[in-house]
């Protein structure tokens, strides 16, 4: 074999001691493909999308000893407008009594999408 073939395969297995010419040549070249080659190589990397929450469930305090809570129309199991408020409140109250405690439920609003459909509820709780 060739003196270049050796060193070439000296690189590939990467066989030279740290410090010495052959290393430093080994390591900038990697180094060069990190930086550089993103610009001239289309990994076709993209960024991930943002998941929803998990539970579809979002509970922020209010500041005033309370909280609104935002809950996906579809975890509650009710897209209908004519589904009686009592329901609504039930099916809120038993999803979040786990996170915020004992709580009452001061007002629900409906959130349409442009479609006029419901997608969510908006509740204000009070401890």
């Amino acid at each position: 074999m060739s003196r270049i073939g050796r060193i070439f395969k000296s690189y590939l297995f990467w066989t030279y001691d740290r410090g010495s010419f052959h290393y430093d040549v080994m390591v900038t070249l990697v180094l060069i493909f990190i930086f550089v080659g993103p610009r001239y190589i289309d990994f076709k990397d993209q960024p991930a999308e943002p998941l929803g929450h998990p539970t579809a469930l979002e509970i922020t305090p209010d500041g005033n000893n309370g909280f609104v809570c935002v809950v996906d129309a579809a975890t509650l199991g009710i897209q209908n407008a004519d589904v009686k408020s009592e329901q609504v409140h039930s099916t809120l109250l038993r999803l979040v009594r786990p996170v915020t405690g004992e709580a009452t439920i001061t007002s629900v609003d409906p959130m349409r999408n442009r479609q006029g459909r419901i997608v969510a509820y908006r509740a204000q709780l009070h401890k």
